[in-house]
């Protein structure tokens, strides 16, 4: 069983399991984790699912892409492992992977 991390910025921690084809941010919506809330329904058109990418796993999962990129751009807590959550599709070999959630999510 594959599993992510979800980190608020105040260090909580939320472990949920992954569903291979689910994104995370529904993963994270199912699982009522704090400070995801995927407003737009994983359309990449609002932000609400910004995550962070631990550095270690981005190659893994990929960087963002032009759809994302739009958004996280007008993002204030954007990173350089940034994503919007709602585009990463969960595989068996993400099994570990750890995300941050900006301060202003909460």
């Amino acid at each position: 069983m594959a599993t992510v991390t979800y980190v608020t910025h105040d260090g909580n921690e939320y472990e949920a399991t992954l569903i291979e084809g689910k994104s995370l941010m529904q993963t994270a919506v199912d699982e009522a984790i704090p400070g995801i809330d995927g407003d737009c329904g994983g359309e990449a058109a609002c932000g609400t699912c910004h995550v962070v990418v631990d550095p270690t796993w981005i190659d893994t999962v990929g960087r963002s892409g032009e759809v994302e990129e739009e958004m996280l751009s007008m993002h204030p807590e954007r990173e350089a492992t940034s994503r919007l959550s709602c585009q990463m599709v969960a595989t068996e070999a993400w099994d570990g992977l750890t995300v941050r959630l900006p301060e202003f999510q909460l």
